[in-house]
C-alpha cells in the first residue's frame, strides 16, 4: 500500500478518527500506532513484519540485559552485531557471496559458493539504524530503556517505517512515551506539507522520469548529446523532488498524529561545497554516519590524515548504505574523495576560499559534482553509467527527439530561482493559516486535483523504498 494511494488516504482518515477519539489516552494511542505500523507493513508482506517482530524481540531481550548487566558494554556489542547481522544477511549477503566467488574464481579455486533466495525487507536499513541509536543512548544513560511495547513502536512507526527519516531514539521514542495529551499543533503545516509532497512527487518527480530520465538513462546512445545533458540534470531534480517529497509527506503524517519529524532537506542544491552539501542532504542520515561511524573511528582527534581516512571511510559506507552494489560505493567514494580534496584545498588555502571569493561559482562547481556522482547512484551498473557519461560527449548523429533545449533553459531557470523558491513553502504555510477553516481542506482539495490531472497515470514508488 502506497502512501499516495486512495487506499491508504482512506485507511488513514478512519485511523485519524479513532487515533484521536482517544486522545486522553497516550497509551492507548501508542497500542493503536504499533498495530496500525504492523497492519501497514504486513500489508506490504507479511514476512517484511514476521522479520521486523523477530529483529525486534532479540534487540530488546538484549536490551534488558545490558541495564541489568555489570558489564553492560559486552551486551551493546551484541546488539551491535545483531543489527549488523541483520544487514549482512538480508541486505549483503549475495553482494559479499559474488564478490567472495569472484575471489576464489581469481585464485583457480572450483568451489561453488550457495546461493541463497533471501528476501530483503523494505525499510531493513532504516529500523536497524534507529536500533542502533537505541542502544547507543541507552548505553549512555542519555535516555532509560523502554519497555517492549514503546521500543518496537519505536521502531515500526509507520509514517517513518518505509523510508525515515531515521529518528534517534531521544528524539521520537521520547515523543512516543511523553504522558502528556498530543495536539495537532501544526494543521497548517501539516496540509501546507501534504499540498507540497503531492507536487513534488505526483506531478514533477513523476514527469521527469517518465519523460526524460527513464528512456535516456536506459539507452543513452540512442539520443542526442543534449538530451542526455538534460537527463543528466533532470535526475538531479528527480531524485530531489522524490525523496523531499516524501519526506514532506511523512512530516505532514506525524504532525496529524501529534508527533514532530526531525527535518531531513535544508535547500541542498545551494550549497556552497560537498560539506554543506551533506549539511543539507539526508541530514538523518549524514548525521547519523558522522555520530555512529566517523565520530567512533577516531574523527579528527587523530590528526588531519586520520581524520580524511575516517572521513573516506565513512563516505564509502555511506554509499553502500544505499545498496550491495558496488555503483553505490562509487557514489560514496566521490563524495569522501571529494570531501578529502576539499579539506585538503582548505589546509593549503584559506578555508572555503572559493565559496568566499564567489557563492554562485562554488554552487555551480558542488551542483555538478553532485550531479555527475548521481549518473552513478541513478544506472544499473557501472558499465551503464560510463556508458552514459560517453554518451554525454558523443556527438552520435541522433537527431533532436526531445524538447531538451526547452528542459535546459527551465532547469537553468530553477537554478537561479532556487534561492527564492527556498523560502517560498514557509511563505506559502503562513498563507494558509491565514485561511478561514473551510477554504484549507478546500485549497488542498483544488491541488490535489489539478496534480492527478497533470501527473502521469499511476502511482509512482519512492526511490528510498529500496533502501
Amino acid at each position: 500500500m502506497s502512501y499516495l494511494s486512495i487506499e491508504f488516504a482512506l485507511a488513514f482518515v478512519g485511523f485519524f478518527a479513532v487515533y484521536w477519539g482517544c486522545r486522553r489516552m497516550p497509551s492507548m494511542q501508542n497500542l493503536l500506532l504499533l498495530l496500525a505500523s504492523y497492519l501497514f507493513y504486513a500489508k506490504l508482506d507479511w514476512r517484511f513484519a514476521s522479520i521486523l517482530a523477530a529483529y525486534t524481540l532479540a534487540q530488546h531481550a538484549l536490551s534488558r540485559r545490558m541495564t541489568q548487566s555489570g558489564r553492560p558494554k559486552r551486551w551493546l556489542q551484541a546488539s551491535l552485531l545483531l543489527a549488523v547481522g541483520n544487514l549482512a544477511l538480508f541486505k549483503y549477503f549475495d553482494f559479499f557471496r559474488e564478490s567472495a566467488q569472484a575471489g576464489l574464481n581469481a585464485l583457480g579455486v572450483t568451489a561453488l559458493l550457495p546461493a541463497l533466495d533471501i528476501l530483503m525487507p523494505v525499510g531493513i536499513s532504516f529500523y536497524t539504524f534507529q536500533s542502533v541509536s537505541y542502544f547507543v543512548s541507552v548505553y549512555r544513560k542519555e535516555i532509560k530503556s523502554a519497555p517492549l511495547p514503546q521500543f518496537a513502536l519505536f521502531l515500526a512507526f509507520f509514517p517513518t517505517l518505509l523510508a525515515g527519516p531515521i529518528c534517534r531514539a531521544n528524539d521520537l521514542l521520547e515523543q512516543l512515551r511523553r504522558p502528556a495529551l498530543r495536539q495537532v499543533a501544526h494543521l497548517d503545516r501539516a496540509l501546507g506539507l501534504i499540498a507540497l509532497a503531492l507536487l513534488k512527487k505526483l506531478w514533477l518527480a513523476g514527469w521527469l522520469a517518465s519523460a526524460w530520465v527513464d528512456p535516456v538513462f536506459a539507452a543513452p546512445d540512442t539520443f542526442h548529446a543534449m538530451e542526455v545533458w538534460a537527463a543528466f540534470y533532470a535526475y538531479a531534480l528527480q531524485i530531489y523532488l522524490d525523496f523531499s517529497g516524501y519526506t514532506d509527506l511523512v512530516t505532514a503524517l506525524a504532525l496529524l498524529l501529534g508527533i514532530q519529524l526531525p527535518r531531513n532537506f535544508d535547500a541542498p542544491y545551494l550549497a556552497l561545497n560537498l560539506r554543506d552539501f551533506w549539511r543539507r542532504w539526508h541530514i538523518s542520515l549524514s548525521s547519523w554516519i558522522r555520530d555512529y561511524v566517523y565520530i567512533p573511528l577516531g574523527g579528527n582527534r587523530n590528526g588531519f590524515a586520520r581524520a580524511q581516512v575516517n572521513l573516506l571511510a565513512a563516505m564509502l559506507l555511506s554509499g553502500l548504505w544505499h545498496g550491495a552494489s558496488l555503483k553505490y560505493l562509487v557514489w560514496g567514494g566521490m563524495h569522501g574523495v571529494g570531501v578529502v580534496a576539499l579539506n585538503i584545498g582548505d589546509k593549503l588555502w584559506k578555508r572555503d576560499a572559493v565559496s568566499r571569493a564567489s557563492p554562485w561559482l562554488s554552487r555551480l562547481i558542488t551542483f555538478h559534482y553532485v550531479c555527475l556522482a548521481w549518473v552513478f547512484f541513478r544506472a544499473q551498473s557501472l558499465d551503464e553509467a560510463v556508458d552514459f557519461l560517453r554518451a554525454m560527449f558523443d556527438p552520435s548523429g541522433q537527431e533532436l527527439t526531445l524538447n531538451a533545449p526547452g528542459l535546459l533553459l527551465l532547469l537553468a531557470a530553477w537554478l537561479m530561482a532556487l534561492p527564492w523558491l527556498s523560502r517560498l513553502p514557509e511563505r506559502c504555510f503562513g498563507r494558509l493559516a491565514a485561511l478561514p477553516w473551510w477554504g484549507k481542506p478546500l485549497l488542498l482539495s483544488v491541488v490535489a486535483l489539478l496534480v492527478i490531472s497533470l501527473a502521469p497515470s499511476g502511482i509512482p514508488g519512492f526511490i528510498y523504498y529500496q533502501f
